[in-house]
């Protein structure tokens, strides 16, 4: 199997690193425009695999997309990241044209890659390249509520003091401070709801730092972050090389589901070797969907702001 990294910044470096990691591919490529930034990064990796014991070959392109050809899966994390202040809405301009290149380019060598796209603002990203390529929709996956929920799970273990790993929690809606929606009601540790171990201070507290994870993280560390990101995109890799069939949140094209249409938001889909596989309901209540499409209005009104690019 053959993995495309597009973007060897902090995000698509740490995604690659861990994929290389867990030897989910015979070969990695990592792409960026910046002259020998990628191929060094590739042969930083490379140094470490008598280290860590994995045998994926890696590589590095400044913009030669012939390397990239026959490509399984690709992750477009290229773009400007947030820096303090930014909203991830307000990368759109930059980010929508670097986004539809890049995809059209990857699309000339590996016409049957299932894309997951990082970059910001990223529903609005994800849609964009959806409507670009005309690809199948099954195969342009938007990995925010992957991250998102990941955030969320942390800050339940914080007030539960138990571990992420024990917990089933996730973020639907949109990829943005006002626009996630942890659904706290839904959420478990283990089998019993959390909501049985949480005040409701506690609870409004978690749900409220979760929406601001990123900005949160971009305020500390003076730009958008990379470890959990990165994470987040090889753990899509993985569940489609390995086709775990696994429950992620992400970002797909609707068609009526939770009662939008020509919209790419974050719902709970089932992750394989086709790419997202099919959405699960998961039954919102009035103020939940409410909520989502509140989400939904706001997305769309940022998909708008393509037409005038």
């Amino acid at each position: 199997m053959k993995v495309t990294v597009v973007g060897a910044g902090a995000v698509g470096a740490t995604c690659a690193d861990n994929i290389a990691r867990a030897a989910l591919a015979q070969e990695l490529v990592i792409l960026d425009i910046k002259e020998g930034l990628a191929e060094g990064k590739a042969q930083d990796m490379m140094q470490t695999a008598a280290l860590l014991g994995f045998d994926t070959k890696i590589s590095g392109s400044t913009n030669d997309y012939s390397k990239t050809a026959n490509s399984d899966v690709v992750v477009i994390t290229s773009g400007i990241p947030r820096k303090p202040g930014m909203t991830r809405e307000d990368l759109i301009g930059t980010n929508a044209g670097i986004v539809k290149g890049v995809a059209e380019n990857i699309l000339k060598y590996s016409p049957n890659a299932i894309i997951i796209v990082i970059s910001n603002p990223m529903d609005t990203m994800t849609y964009l390249a959806l409507k670009s390529t005309g690809l199948p929709k099954h195969r342009i996956i938007g990995m925010g509520g992957t991250l998102d929920s990941a955030r969320f799970k942390y800050q339940l273990s914080q007030h539960l003091d138990c571990s992420p790993a024990d917990l089933n929690a996730v973020v639907v809606g949109g990829h943005g401070d006002t626009t996630m929606i942890p659904l706290i009601r839904h959420a478990t540790w283990n089998s019993a709801p959390v909501t049985n171990f949480l005040t409701k201070e506690q609870q409004d507290k978690i749900v409220a730092d979760t929406m601001v994870g990123g900005a949160t993280l971009t305020k500390l560390i003076g730009t958008s972050a990379w470890y959990a990101p990165g994470a987040a995109g090889a753990a899509l890799v993985k569940s489609i090389l390995r086709d775990e069939k696994k429950l992620f949140t992400c970002c797909v094209s609707l068609e009526g589901e939770y009662g939008q249409s020509d919209i790419c938001l974050g719902v709970p889909v089932v992750i394989g070797k086709n790419g997202w596989e099919k959405i699960l309901d998961f039954k919102l209540n009035e103020t939940e969907q409410a909520a989502f499409n509140h989400s939904a209005d706001a997305v769309r009104n940022m998909n708008e702001v393509l037409k005038t690019l």
